[in-house]
């Protein structure tokens, strides 16, 4: 099973590349799905491309909810 899973805009690489933060990881993604990436936005990110913005609030609740299920606490 795969799972795509909201990851917050750290920087953005040129028009087709951005570093995303899930939890305690960084990871270089693709943007070439979405136009004019910002820094601070929330995209969900499946096998290294951002497929599509999520609202912030709406991130932080499945994110957390990811936290409580893996059984640890504090927002990512």
């Amino acid at each position: 099973m795969c799972l795509a899973m909201p990851a917050r805009v750290e920087e953005t690489m040129g028009e087709s590349r951005a570093m995303v933060r899930l939890g305690g990881v960084v990871q270089e993604v693709s943007t070439l799905l979405l136009e004019d990436v910002r820094p601070g936005e929330y995209v969900i990110v499946h096998v290294g491309f951002a497929l599509a913005r999520v609202d912030p609030d709406e991130a932080l609740r499945t994110l957390s909810l990811m936290d409580e299920m893996s059984g640890k606490t504090g927002g990512s």
